[in-house]
């Protein structure tokens, strides 16, 4: 027997088992997909680790999955194979195939019924006041799983919408008029997330303003020669620069110290609509061109939009950039999701506005290219002073950014 594993690479956050790809008794290939295993950030399929038949499961849909658990088994011989039967009756294969079989009372099965129900899946059924019996289970054993009951209530709503029968769903209304929308697992995760973390970190926001008149035109001269960037990109390029001048805010809380990263890791808040959040990781930006900067953040944001992240992409950031501003908004406080970071940078939206300059000596009236930006720090780790530092380093880095060279 082969044990088929959940991944230790999962930075802490929780994992479930979304969806078996193969049955008990089907043969598998070596690093085919078997499994799905989703968290707050992606869904990623866990690979056979060896060709053979798979033998059992032992961690089912909806289920946890923690770093390590046992996920199932797959067999080299075929005579390892257990298969439940429809019957409730356990069968056994051996070296002559013959069956020893084991049966289950009437009330044994019915428990065991029960027990394929798992909790996101009463908590659709109680809402949508389904019956169970009337859903037919796709799951292991004919278990009924979540995407069951989504399939159903999305059937008999178009159903109804076409004039056929009134729906087997009809969503619970706690008051007149209002609509119920389901949490998925990606909202309530986010949701657990930032409870946890402004419960466990001191949050402190500082507020500068940047003008982007410089990055503005390196932009431009950049488009004209076939680069195109993103603002994001310079961001990050000078974000990274900024932490010679406070590297604590590269920094996490340990109990017993202040631990500095070595590499600029910094994620990225990618919005996914109404699917949530996620955050890919560009790798030590310190050492990186600003060309190189916008392919990688290229070619994550493409992988998160497109839902295949992995999850080394989403791992290990010590800083992280929440670029708002691109979503319409002017001013935001984002909070420090992640653990293992001190501080998160908020951009909001660049917007012309009317500033006054000082130019040889006299004041005089612009029109700016003006951003708001905001450092929100876990006040145990660093202090104001070294907030400020951190912030007025950043913006003199975006305000002086050097024009191309010709």
């Amino acid at each position: 027997m082969i044990e088929v594993r959940v991944p230790h690479e999962q930075e802490g956050t929780k994992a479930v088992v979304r969806a078996w790809l193969k049955k008990p008794g089907e043969a598998v290939a070596e690093n085919d997909p078997l499994v799905e295993l989703e968290t707050d950030k992606v869904t990623q399929e866990v690979p056979a680790p060896a060709a053979g038949l798979l033998a059992e499961i032992l961690l089912d849909t909806d289920a946890e999955a923690v770093p390590g658990a046992l996920l199932g088994r797959i067999s080299l011989e075929q005579q390892d194979i257990v298969r439940p039967e429809r019957s409730g009756e356990r069968e056994v294969e051996g070296p002559s195939h013959e069956r020893a079989s084991t049966s289950l009372s009437t009330n044994e099965s019915e428990d065991a019924a029960e027990t394929r129900l798992s909790p996101s899946v009463r908590r659709a059924l109680l809402q949508h006041d389904i019956d169970p019996a009337r859903i037919r289970g796709t799951g292991r054993n004919g278990r009924i799983t979540r995407e069951d009951v989504d399939k159903a209530v999305e059937a008999a709503t178009v159903s109804h919408v076409d004039g056929g029968p009134k729906p087997i769903a009809q969503p619970r209304v706690a008051e007149a008029n209002w609509t119920d929308i389901s949490h998925d697992r990606m909202r309530r995760t986010i949701a657990e997330n930032m409870v946890r973390a402004v419960s466990e970190a001191p949050h402190v926001t500082a507020l500068f303003e940047a003008d982007f008149s410089a990055i503005t035109a390196h932009k431009k001269a950049l488009a004209a020669r076939g680069t195109r960037l993103s603002y994001t990109a310079y961001l990050l390029k000078a974000a990274a620069e900024a932490m010679a001048v406070a590297p604590a805010i590269n920094g996490r809380w340990a109990e017993d110290r202040i631990q500095v990263s070595p590499t600029v890791d910094i994620g990225v808040g990618t919005a996914l609509g109404d699917k949530g959040l996620v955050v890919p990781v560009v790798r030590d930006c310190a050492s990186l061109s600003l060309e190189e900067i916008g392919a990688r953040l290229d070619t994550l944001t493409t992988k998160a939009r497109e839902g295949r992240l992995e999850r080394s992409d989403v791992a290990g950031g010590s800083f992280t950039i929440s670029n708002h501003g691109v979503s319409g908004s002017l001013l935001a406080s984002p909070i420090i999701l992640h653990q293992g970071q001190a501080a998160i940078l908020g951009v909001g939206k660049l917007q012309k506005r009317v500033v006054v300059l000082e130019q040889k000596g006299s004041d005089v009236i612009a029109i700016r290219p003006m951003a708001y930006v905001t450092l929100t720090i876990d006040h145990r780790v660093v202090d104001g002073h070294q907030t400020n530092a951190w912030l007025s380093r950043f913006v003199d880095i975006i305000e002086n950014w050097p024009a191309p060279e010709a």
